[in-house]
C-alpha cells in the first residue's frame, strides 16, 4: 500500500536564534521567500500500534513500557545508537534520584551493573548524579529494545505527518537508506526533545523564555587522555581560532570523569536555536571551535598533560521546542511540591537553568531559589492540546522553560517515556484517545511497574 503526500517547502525555522560570534550575533534565519511544490507515492511500510519518535532515554522508555503492555511498537532513531544526549551526546550522567524510576529503568541500571558501567547508587540527597559509561549505556538500551521486540529503525529521521483536521495522526513520514516511508499507527509519541512531530502537525509549542525567545543554552561535550608531558602540549596551531588566554575568559567549563586516564569536558556553548536547520548546525560548528580553544587553555596555561580525543557526534541540547498540552507544569507547581490526580512521574531535581545569553558559569535564579521539593507532573502535560493521538514524553513536554529546567533530567525523563509508552499501549487497546482514558488506570500501571511517585 502506498499513499500520496503533498508538501510544502519553504517551512521558516521557528524564531531562528542562529546567533554566532562578534558581529554576527543576533542574526536571525531568513524566510525562503519562494517556495515548491512536490508529491510523490509512499508505501506504507510500517503498521503498528505505537509510533514512537526519537530514541533517547524517554524514547526507549517509551516504546519498551508500550511493548510491555502487549502494544506493537516501532522507535525511529535519527543516529545509529538510541539514548540521545546520554550517548550520542556524550552526557555520562543521570542526574536526579536513580531509584523508583520504574521497571525500565531499573532494567537499564540492571544490565549495567552487570558490566560494571555505572557507579554504585547513592540516594539523591547524597548525591545529585550517577556517572556511567556512555558507549556500554548504547549497547545495553539496544538490547533493552530488541528484548522487549520493539521495531528499531535505526539512521533514519521523523519528516512529516499526515494529520486531520480532528488533530488526528494518521501516518508520518520517515527516511533512512531505503527512502521515505509511512508509518501508520494507532498512537504517536513524541520524543524529540524538539517537538519535531508536534511542529510539523501545526500543534502549539512554546520555546525559550518568554521575554525573548531565548532557550536554556547547549552544551558540548569534549573528551581528551591523559598522555606523559612529552606527548601533551599545544594542539591548537598559531592562527586558529581565538584560544582562551586566562581564567577569566573561559566559558563555564566542567571536568567530567571519564573512565581510566581520561577526562570528559563540558562547554557552554549559548544563543542558538535546536529547533533551526541553521541554528544547529551553527551551535555545532561553535561548539568544535570552541572546544579547541578551551582545551589550549588547559594544555597553555595549566599545563595539563591532555591530548584531544574528540567531541560527541552531537551537541548536547537541553531545550529545542515544548509541546503544549492540556496543562502546562509551571515552575511555581515545582516549588510548591505540587500533587496530581493523574501524576505519572516525580521529580527531585533543582532549577538548573542556565543563563541563555552568556557562556559564563551564569544561572537565571539565584542559588538560594534553585532548591525544590519533590514534585509530580501529570499525565496532562504528556498530552498534546492539539492533537487526539499525540503524546509526549521528555524535555519536548508541556511545561514552562524553568520547570524544565528541572524535568528535563534523564531519570525525569525516563519516568515520563514509561507513561507515555503505557497511555499510548492502553489507548492503541481501548481504541479512544490517550485524554479519554481513565488517569487512574495509567497511574496505578506505573506504580505498580515500579514508579515512585510520593
Amino acid at each position: 500500500m502506498s499513499l500520496s503526500r503533498r508538501s510544502f517547502m519553504g517551512r521558516s525555522a521557528l524564531g531562528a536564534l542562529a546567533m554566532v560570534s562578534g558581529a554576527a550575533q543576533g542574526k536571525t534565519e531568513e524566510a525562503t521567500p519562494d517556495a515548491v511544490t512536490w508529491s510523490r507515492k509512499i508505501p506504507v511500510r510500517y503498521t503498528v500500534d505505537v509510533a514512537v519518535l526519537g530514541g533517547g532515554i524517554a524514547g526507549v522508555a517509551a516504546a519498551c513500557a508500550a511493548a510491555k503492555s502487549g502494544a506493537k511498537v516501532l522507535l525511529v532513531e535519527r543516529f545509529a545508537i538510541a539514548g540521545g544526549d546520554l550517548t550520542t551526546g556524550g552526557v555520562a550522567a543521570f542526574c536526579g534520584e536513580t531509584a523508583g524510576q520504574g521497571e525500565v529503568f531499573d532494567e537499564i541500571l540492571a544490565d549495567l551493573e552487570k558490566f560494571h558501567a555505572v557507579t554504585v547508587y547513592q540516594p539523591h540527597a547524597k548525591a545529585d548524579h550517577r556517572n556511567f559509561d556512555h558507549h556500554i549505556l548504547a549497547i545495553v538500551l539496544q538490547e533493552l529494545l530488541l528484548r522487549r521486540k520493539v521495531k528499531l529503525l535505526l539512521h533514519t529521521r521523523f519528516v512529516d505527518v499526515r494529520v486531520g483536521s480532528d488533530g488526528r495522526i494518521s501516518e508520518c513520514i520517515v527516511c533512512g537508506k531505503s527512502g521515505p516511508e509511512a508509518v501508520r499507527a494507532k498512537q504517536f509519541i513524541d520524543c524529540t526533545g524538539d517537538a519535531d512531530v508536534a511542529r510539523m502537525a501545526g500543534f502549539a509549542v512554546m520555546k525559550g523564555r518568554p521575554e525573548d525567545g531565548l532557550p536554556l543554552p547547549m552544551s558540548m561535550m569534549s573528551f581528551v587522555r591523559h598522555v606523559e608531558p612529552e606527548e601533551a602540549g599545544p594542539q591548537l596551531p598559531e592562527g586558529w581560532f581565538s584560544p582562551v588566554r586566562d581564567k577569566a575568559s573561559l566559558p563555564m567549563t566542567s571536568v567530567w570523569p571519564n573512565g581510566p586516564r581520561s577526562n570528559a569536558l563540558k562547554i557552554k556553548i549559548p544563543m542558538f536555536d535546536a529547533t533551526s536547520t541553521e541554528g544547529l548546525t551553527l551551535a555545532e560548528i561553535r561548539a568544535r571551535r570552541r572546544t579547541l580553544e578551551v582545551l589550549d587553555y588547559y594544555q597553555r596555561v595549566l599545563k595539563k598533560s591532555w591530548r584531544y580525543d574528540g567531541c560527541s557526534p552531537q551537541i548536547g541540547i537541553r531545550e529545542g521546542a515544548r509541546i503544549t498540552g492540556d496543562y502546562v507544569l509551571s515552575v511555581a507547581d515545582l516549588r510548591a511540591g505540587k500533587k496530581f490526580d493523574d501524576a505519572i512521574a516525580r521529580g527531585v531535581y533543582p532549577l538548573d537553568g542556565h543563563k541563555p545569553d552568556d557562556d559564563q558559569r551564569t544561572y537565571i535564579l539565584k542559588h538560594s531559589e534553585m532548591k525544590v521539593p519533590p514534585y509530580q507532573i501529570p499525565l496532562r502535560s504528556l498530552i498534546a492540546k492539539d492533537g487526539a493521538n499525540l503524546l509526549m514524553a521528555g524535555r519536548c513536554f508541556s511545561g514552562d522553560q524553568l520547570a524544565l529546567s528541572s524535568a528535563r533530567v534523564s531519570t525525569s525523563c525516563a519516568m515520563m517515556g514509561q507513561a507515555a509508552g503505557i497511555a499510548a499501549a492502553l489507548a492503541a487497546q481501548k481504541q479512544t484517545d490517550p485524554r479519554k482514558l481513565d488517569p487512574q488506570e495509567v497511574r496505578r500501571t506505573v506504580e505498580e511497574r515500579g514508579g515512585k511517585l510520593t
